[in-house]
């Protein structure tokens, strides 16, 4: 059990380490330090939880069952979070945020004081590693805080659930999917986490033994509850920067014919070699890359071969867009065969500025790539010759 809580905790400590994938930003950005942070308090709480980690605090601190308001503290601590995320998440003016933050720590703060007095206050000498909430059920002082526990835990939840349904109603795209993870996590946490745990404590107190869905239950579902709340929480400020990286990496690569044609004359710098550069990075050394070329093969552009391979395109049917790109490829080609040639730059080159130059982002130059493509296609022997000759 203890092997499957650790696995948990660390796939939802996971989640915290992707936004804080740059410390510096990161944490000057309140809605990301409180999403961290209650990430990483639901993560302790699955640690301190595993009974290996029980057992241990225990035997360190010599307490019997010290480990048990310990977790439940944390998971106190982990429920107000939640809260502070909400919050934060929601925003407002500055001062009410504040207040509101506040606020909250005002009324969990009091509430983990409280838990650890009753803890004091109890005897819990016999040590129970998985069933202390029933097995306590009916232990003066305990009974009190393991109904403490899980009343400050169920009024986070079934806020949360609330606001969720609240807020997805406001919301579209990605925050109202991430709405809807958090909304699923949590009813799972309160069907089958707190819902079990509270069946579970008052068959104790009614003389029966259902102990079975504190110590077997409810510990899968809370595991689940909160890894589909850390893909809610994560998904909206995560998955926008994976499809970034998408459409780089797809980019990078349409780019390839162009950079290919014109490499040998790039002077930019090489990138800093290594598996670990990013698509995004990738790309951008690629764009600045092309762009160097293109301006050292601005002598070699003769105005006649764009002329004639317009006038081509548009009796092909060519849009005038279209025309104009295929026509820029045209001349691009027939300056990177001359100049690969070492022939002389032109005394008179165009002065026509290329429509990748004008436009901003890589939309440009991936348009013309792959007009290169699609003229190589249609000029297959005109491609071996001008490979040759590049040779």
């Amino acid at each position: 059990m203890s092997l499957v809580v650790y696995l948990a905790a660390g796939i939802f400590g996971m989640s915290a380490v992707v936004l804080l994938r740059r410390p510096r930003t990161a944490l000057r950005n309140p809605l990301t330090v409180s999403t961290c942070a209650a990430i990483v308090l639901g993560s302790l709480v699955f640690v301190c939880s595993a009974p290996l980690t029980l057992a241990t605090v225990n035997r360190l601190t010599g307490i019997p069952n010290f480990g048990a308001p310990l977790t439940y503290g944390m998971l106190s601590a982990y429920s107000c979070s939640l809260l502070i995320l909400l919050i934060h998440w929601k925003g407002g003016p500055p001062r009410r945020v504040r207040r509101m933050v506040l606020r909250t720590i005002a009324a969990y703060g009091p509430l983990i004081a409280a838990i650890v007095g009753l803890f004091a206050l109890g005897d819990a000498r016999t040590e129970r590693l998985t069933d202390l909430d029933t097995y306590y059920a009916n232990t003066p002082y305990l009974r009190e805080m393991i109904l403490l526990y899980l009343l400050g835990h169920s009024a986070a939840t079934l806020t949360l659930c609330v606001l969720c349904v609240k807020w997805s109603r406001e919301v579209t795209g990605l925050l109202r999917a991430g709405l809807r993870l958090i909304l699923a996590g949590s009813l799972l946490d309160v069907v089958g986490f707190q819902l079990t745990k509270y069946t579970a404590v008052v068959a104790r107190w009614s003389g029966h033994d259902l102990d079975v869905l504190s110590t077997k239950v409810a510990p899968p579902m809370a595991s689940l509850g909160a890894l589909l709340c850390s893909a809610g929480f994560v998904l909206p400020r995560l998955l926008p920067a994976v499809r970034a990286q998408v459409r780089s990496l797809r980019d990078y690569r349409r780019l390839g014919p162009l950079w290919a044609r014109v490499r040998f004359g790039s002077t930019a710098p090489r990138p800093p070699g290594g598996w670990w550069l990013l698509p995004q990075e990738r790309l951008q050394w690629r764009e600045v890359s092309i762009h160097d070329a293109l301006l050292g093969l601005a002598p070699y552009f003769d105005d006649r071969v764009r002329e004639r391979a317009l006038a081509a395109a548009r009796r092909a049917g060519r849009t005038a867009h279209e025309a104009r790109i295929a026509a820029e490829a045209a001349m691009l080609a027939d300056a990177a065969r001359r100049a690969a040639a070492r022939e002389e730059p032109l005394a008179a080159p165009s002065g026509h500025r290329l429509h990748a130059t004008e436009v901003s982002g890589t939309s440009g130059l991936v348009e013309l790539a792959q007009a290169l493509v699609r003229s190589s296609a249609e000029h297959p022997a005109r491609e071996g010759t001008l490979r040759t000759s590049h040779g």
